[in-house]
């Protein structure tokens, strides 16, 4: 029989807030997956190193960082080929995925590829929003509140119109994006209701107000955006 695939949430960095169901499937796991970006560490197995036990066969999938979409496909090709190879030997597998598998998640295109031919399942992690909202000590929607979740990359033009029109804004993927976006909050008058947070839940932590934040941002940063009163109150 064919093994099984999960795709585990390991949640924003810290191992702690790893669920319990995480722990145990990849303390026990005899193959596990994970990707590299061009080579590099592997974030995701860093998150999870307390976990994974000495003779556990790892398989990596090494992603070319590239604005072109190629490239990548065929980094998942290839992990999926190897997914198979391992489940069709018997073997499960435990693919490792920082936050959430299915938000923003890497293992959503394994799954693509995988889920049709293999049993599959995904356990959830906690989100990067979450944690930086926690560490912020930011609340960000209250009742009937709409949250809206937008990525650093979009075009100006479409970032000034969806800040505008939201209630509460969470910006992901800011990094080299950082002075964009800073520049269309700031035009729109919300700089001083904006925090930025980068590397939540890591030692590496910063929260500021978006005002203070560095000039320079990683590819984990966010900023976070609530208007008008505070919604708890």
């Amino acid at each position: 029989m064919a093994g099984k695939l999960y795709g585990v949430g390991l949640g924003p960095g810290d191992p702690e807030l790893m669920t319990l169901r995480a722990h145990r499937l990849i303390s026990g796991a005899r193959v596990v997956v994970y990707p590299t970006l061009a080579g590099g560490e592997s974030f995701a197995r860093s998150i999870a190193a307390g976990s994974i036990a000495p003779d556990t066969r790892e398989i990596v999938m090494d992603v070319p960082m590239s604005v072109e979409r190629a490239p990548a496909q065929v980094a998942y090709d290839q992990g999926a080929a190897d997914i198979a190879a391992a489940l069709d030997g018997g073997e499960d597998v435990v693919c490792l995925c920082e936050g959430d598998p299915f938000f923003y998640g890497s293992f959503m295109y394994l799954f693509a590829r995988l889920s049709r031919r293999y049993e599959v399942e995904v356990v959830p992690g906690v989100t990067s929003i979450a944690a930086c909202a926690a560490s912020a000590g930011r609340p960000l929607v209250a009742r009937n509140e709409r949250l809206t979740v937008l990525p650093g990359p979009l075009p100006e033009a479409e970032l000034r119109a969806r800040i505008e029109g939201a209630e509460s804004v969470a910006i992901m993927k800011v990094g080299r994006h950082l002075a964009k976006i800073r520049a269309v909050i700031d035009d729109l008058g919300f700089t001083g209701q904006a925090v930025y947070v980068e590397r939540a839940s890591l030692a590496q932590e910063v929260v500021c107000p978006l005002a203070q934040a560095p000039a320079e941002a990683p590819y984990f940063s966010m900023i976070l955006l609530t208007k008008g009163a505070d919604p708890w109150l």
